[in-house]
């Protein structure tokens, strides 16, 4: 639950960052009378989401183990990808984002009837699909039976939910200028935690295909730790739900937690660590 209360809270809070922006700049600029298409955009944006993530939930029913397999391997290495960049793209972005959308805005406001809806519903839409696709891969990586047992699919759900409630709430408070935040510190932690989320994503991701017969090595284990390592334990959940491990990996698994993990973390905290050694990187955000 707390992987998914991290990439709710991560992701509804660029969300509601964006929102935040949007809304302040049209109340200081005196154009409340735009606020409803801002609105009407995160309602179309949030709907959509809603609708993508019922599509991945219930769309592969009927089909064969091996398609459900097929889709679901591929889908959870989109969603690494997806959230791969977004990872990289928030931290680098989070202090020229107000100007990026205050711009939009002034373009749309001089724009038609639409444009600013279509403003809204694609700052916060991307948001939205891509919580939406990674919650999905990380709750089925959530759920694989593992030792004779699987975690409840709502827990997973609830996570995230309780994570994206608490952004909205941050949001507000940034809004009304109750609380700052120091985005770099804030992007870089959760970004740092996210990879390796991602990686247990991707090793779930590569084992589906095996399963599916798409990659080999299905039977051939790095390690077996499953008389070591009891998931019925609240340490064994906790491994199971924030990381996603697996006491029997496969070597393809094992291999691809490692190819990604470690050079996508390296690269990103050089990253941080070039960000931050400039006193202009270190953006705190109050309304």
């Amino acid at each position: 639950m707390l992987a998914n209360y991290l990439i709710g809270l991560r992701e509804g809070l660029e969300a509601a960052l964006v929102v935040s922006i949007l809304v302040a700049y049209l109340v200081k600029t005196d154009r409340r009378g735009l606020l409803p298409r801002i609105w009407t955009g995160v309602g179309l944006a949030v709907g959509v989401s809603l609708a993508f993530g019922a599509l991945l939930t219930f769309g592969p029913r009927g089909l064969t183990f091996e398609a459900q397999e097929t889709i679901g391997g591929g889908l959870s290495i989109v969603a690494v990808g997806f959230v791969t960049w977004m990872v990289f793209w928030m931290a680098a972005a989070a202090r020229g984002l107000g100007g990026e959308l205050r711009g939009r805005i002034d373009d749309a406001a001089d724009g038609g009837r639409w444009s600013l809806v279509l403003v809204a519903v694609l700052a916060v839409g991307r948001e939205g699909l891509e919580t939406a696709l990674f919650l999905w891969a990380a709750t089925r990586a959530g759920t694989r039976e593992a030792a004779g047992t699987a975690t409840p699919t709502w827990e997973p759900l609830l996570g995230a939910a309780l994570g994206i409630l608490t952004a909205a709430a941050l949001g507000w408070l940034i809004y009304r200028g109750a609380v700052s935040i120091n985005l770099s510190r804030f992007f870089t932690w959760t970004g740092a935690f996210l990879v390796v989320v991602a990686g247990g994503v991707l090793a779930y991701g590569v084992h589906d295909l095996q399963e599916a017969g798409v990659l080999p090595g299905l039977h051939t284990l790095a390690f077996d730790v499953s008389d070591t390592v009891d998931l019925n334990t609240w340490w064994g959940a906790l491994l199971k739900g924030v990381l996603n491990f697996s006491p029997a990996t496969t070597t393809l698994e094992a291999a691809a937690w490692l190819l990604y993990v470690v050079p996508v973390m390296a690269l990103f905290l050089l990253g941080a660590r070039r960000r931050t050694s400039t006193p202009a990187a270190r953006p705190r955000v109050a309304a």
